[in-house]
């Protein structure tokens, strides 16, 4: 399980901690809220957007590609990384939160756990960390356009 918190009411950083509070990372938000990177084991990663906000490309500091994501922002998307595709949909027409799916079974979450604050909680087994972080940016780039879009 991974929590994510915006450092601040306005910030444009989120620390991402395991259980216990142990920091795995901190997502920064890029320039104009799409997109954005992080640092994991040494290495370096950038989160770069298409023009329509729905593929997300995860580069390595060697310029690598680590992941993609296609249809993000949709009902159901999907990552591909390590040669194997995961699978996500949205928990309800109602709702923002996501669900990682095999087939019909749901096995993960991310989940906001406070609208004031932003805060979210992901549970996303099997996937490395640096995938898991990805999809967690991807969920907070998306979230905070719908709020942008709303406001």
């Amino acid at each position: 399980m991974i929590n994510a918190e915006r450092t601040g009411f306005w910030g444009r950083h989120y620390v991402l901690t395991r259980e216990g509070g142990a920091v795995v990372t901190t997502w920064d938000i890029g320039k104009w809220a799409s997109g954005g990177g992080f640092a994991l084991d040494g290495r370096e990663y950038k989160v770069r957007p298409n023009a329509w906000g729905t593929r997300y490309t995860m580069l390595d500091d060697g310029g690598a590609v680590v992941a993609e994501a296609e249809r993000a922002g949709r009902k159901q998307w999907t990552v591909r990384a390590g040669g194997r595709e995961y699978a996500f949909r949205r928990a309800s027409l109602l709702s923002l939160d996501q669900q990682l799916v095999d087939g019909e079974r749901v096995i993960g979450s991310v989940k906001r756990t406070s609208a004031w604050t932003g805060a979210l909680a992901a549970d996303l087994p099997g996937l490395p960390t640096a995938v898991q972080v990805f999809v967690i940016g991807i969920v907070i780039t998306q979230w905070n356009a719908a709020a942008a879009a709303s406001a």
